[in-house]
């Protein structure tokens, strides 16, 4: 049995953006296969919190997938 390694990124979305929105960028990162977490808190809305497993993927992917639907956001890990 071979560990799981997991990664978590934090990412900043610029906008303001609203609830449809929101839901669509959370929907659309527990979509893909090697995200584990996804995590948007309601009281700070700029904020998005991913664990995922980093040898399938990495924050660059992340990251675009917020800006496709979200506009301009950036990295800011953790």
């Amino acid at each position: 049995m071979s560990d799981i390694k997991l990664a978590d990124v934090m990412i900043h979305i610029d906008a303001d953006i609203n609830d449809k929105i929101r839901n669509q960028v959370e929907v659309s990162l527990r979509g893909l296969e090697d995200v584990v977490s996804v995590s948007m808190p309601e009281d700070k809305r700029h904020l998005v919190i991913v664990e995922y497993n980093p040898d399938k993927t990495n924050s660059g992917v992340l990251l675009a997938a917020v800006r496709e639907m979200a506009g301009h956001a950036e990295l800011i890990g953790l």
